[in-house]
């Protein structure tokens, strides 16, 4: 079974977002693997190891974005692809395409798997997008698979409720949380990841001209949310703060 990842590498959760010149100061700050990517990875190898073939990981994004694929390696993937971009696109229709165009260039695939989500913008629109450029069948939020033969049975997250799906192969599956537990990379894992080679490709190594990844989007500010204001404590008996509350009353009017 020849199979394919798209992974996305975003912001860790944890970090502190701070601006500059409008845009996120991305200087000292960590990076991880978008954690609904690993959901896909590790199902890919569940995938692997039930039914055999091989797991290619692919990303789009700057040299800083061989850490995810390198995190990839390490849990089990066996090959890596880069499409190199340093002006860090944000536009899924443009990802879309540049993803497919990657994904046409491996060859042939059995499946592909992604991420339901990205974290860093919340965005849904990635797998089904790179299905339609492929002219392929997807299935969304996907809590369950099953492979029998050329046929594919999955249950999907249905906004709390479970939808049960079957198709077949060719096919693209985005992975929601709870598909499975992904597995932490070993340290051998680790260390043959290290010596793994990418595969780099640019736009041009795509057919990709610039009209092609031309953005349609227009971004507005970006800017961080207000300060919360700050909280405070009445102290003494119930009469005393009831008589703090009251003296509280006019300046709370003038917020309103």
């Amino acid at each position: 079974m020849n199979i394919i990842v798209f992974i996305k590498q975003t912001l860790d959760t944890e970090e502190k977002i701070t601006l500059e010149d409008g845009k996120i100061n991305e200087n000292g700050v960590k990076f991880i693997l978008n954690p609904y990517d690993e959901y896909a990875v590790e199902e890919a190898l569940q995938l692997k190891e039930s039914h055999g073939g091989e797991v290619t990981v692919v990303a789009i994004g700057p040299a800083r974005t061989d850490s995810a694929l390198r995190h990839a390696l390490a849990m089990g993937a066996d090959f890596a692809v880069c499409v190199e971009d340093e002006s860090s696109i944000q536009d899924d229709y443009v990802l879309s395409k540049i993803l497919a165009a990657a994904i046409k260039k491996r060859g042939s695939f059995d499946i592909i798997l992604g991420g339901y989500m990205t974290i860093d913008n919340g965005s849904t629109q990635m797998g089904p997008r790179v299905a339609q450029e492929l002219d392929i069948a997807f299935i969304t939020a996907v809590t369950s698979l099953k492979i029998d033969g050329n046929k594919v049975l999955a249950q999907r997250d249905a906004e709390g409720d479970t939808e049960n799906v079957e198709s077949s192969l060719p096919i693209l599956i985005t992975a929601q949380q709870g598909l499975n537990e992904p597995r932490y990379p070993s340290l051998p894992g680790i260390m043959k990841a290290k010596k793994k080679s990418i595969d780099r490709y640019s736009l041009e190594d795509l057919g990709l001209s610039t009209e092609d990844t031309n953005s349609m989007l227009e971004y507005g500010d970006v800017y961080l949310p207000p300060k919360k204001g700050e909280v405070k404590l009445l102290e003494g008996d119930a009469e005393e703060q009831v008589d703090q509350l009251i003296a509280l009353f006019p300046n709370l009017l003038k917020l309103n």
